[in-house]
């Protein structure tokens, strides 16, 4: 080797003999590791790339200190995938009754297909559980049973009570007891009457003939008022305390059902605007029945109210026709228990 050479070769040949590699050790091993997220793949390219050859390209943001990977560690990363969150399903009561006339055709309460949504279908506004989300339609048919045999035959009105899921119309915390035969609180001093005395009453109006116009005292919680919307062609209701005139508007509305107007006011002076009524539901109890309601009452029609006093616990369901222009006939029926009928709005 000249001088020459030397200069731009100054290693021999023995020098560049290459040491024999390590057991266990890889050419890639000694390449530094970015740190947690500083590493990306090109996208279409991961572990393999589109000729499924191993990839050579990737974009390396530098570490601020380069950490030396292990030997079992490897430097590409898979592509990363896309996260796709699952859209939340949507309250009941945003799928409940989806189809108009929804009462009329009211959903199984224990049909948990899916919606075409993806949700499944229960009731808006009442928070059930699981137990009994599963059975209240069955409890619900056993209600209707007990009806029957307690007398009840009509059947406009055991399908009535069949259909309308009285659990909506309850605070949620009484759910469980909705389908039993017990009249429950609904605030303000006021309850739910039992479902007997409902079916009863309005059987008793209906008496086998078709419902025009009926006239309801006591809105409540409108539980009453969807079960008369059923029976009648237009149901007319009247509540005195506000908040609840508010509760029924707000457990009805899923509902859709188009024919029930709900009334702020004093009921013991009735609706003369829309009388003659073909029925008239007082539910609450008085000493009397208000003259201006027997007025209301069209010639034929039929009134059910409960009569008598509170405190001495004597109260009557009471059955009053409507005979002539100035008759009415008075029958006293089955001792009840209301809430007092009383004048004014809260």
């Amino acid at each position: 080797m000249t001088d020459e050479r030397a200069k731009r070769f100054p290693l021999a040949l023995a020098d560049l003999v290459r040491e024999p590699r390590k057991p266990g050790t890889r050419v890639n091993d000694a390449r530094p590791k970015a740190a947690s997220g500083a590493l990306r793949s090109v996208p279409g390219t991961g572990a393999k790339g589109t000729a499924g050859k191993p990839d050579s390209v990737a974009t390396v943001v530098k570490p601020a200190k380069p950490v030396i990977a292990s030997s079992s560690a490897t430097v590409a990363r898979a592509p990363l995938q896309p996260v796709v969150k699952k859209a939340s399903p949507k309250p009941a009561a945003a799928v409940a009754h989806q189809l108009p006339g929804a009462l009329r055709a009211a959903p199984r309460q224990n049909d948990h297909r899916e919606a075409p949504s993806g949700v499944k279908r229960g009731a808006p506004n009442v928070a059930l559980n699981t137990a009994h989300a599963l059975t209240s339609e069955r409890v619900r048919e056993r209600m209707v049973e007990r009806l029957r045999a307690n007398g009840i035959t009509d059947a406009r009105v055991l399908n009535a009570m069949s259909v309308v899921p009285r659990h909506m119309f309850v605070d949620p915390g009484l759910a469980a007891q909705a389908y039993e035969d017990a009249a429950l609180p609904i605030g303000h001093h006021q309850t739910i009457s039992k479902p007997s005395v409902v079916a009863r009453m309005i059987e008793l109006v209906a008496a086998g003939r078709t419902l025009t116009k009926v006239l309801e005292i006591g809105t409540g919680c409108g539980y009453q008022a969807a079960v008369l919307s059923l029976v009648a062609t237009d149901v007319y209701s009247i509540e005195r305390v506000r908040p609840l005139s508010e509760r029924a508007k707000l457990n009805l509305r899923p509902l859709r059902v188009p024919n029930i107007r709900l009334h702020y006011g004093d009921g013991r002076l009735g609706l003369p605007a829309a009388a003659p009524f073909d029925a008239i539901v007082i539910a609450c109890a008085g000493l009397d029945v208000p003259q201006a309601l027997l007025d209301q009452l069209a010639i034929g029609g039929r009134l059910v109210a409960p009569v008598g006093s509170q405190s001495a616990q004597s109260q009557v369901l009471t059955l009053v026709e409507r005979v002539s222009a100035t008759q009415w006939r008075e029958s006293q029926l089955d001792r009840v228990f209301f809430v007092p009928l009383k004048s004014g709005v809260i």
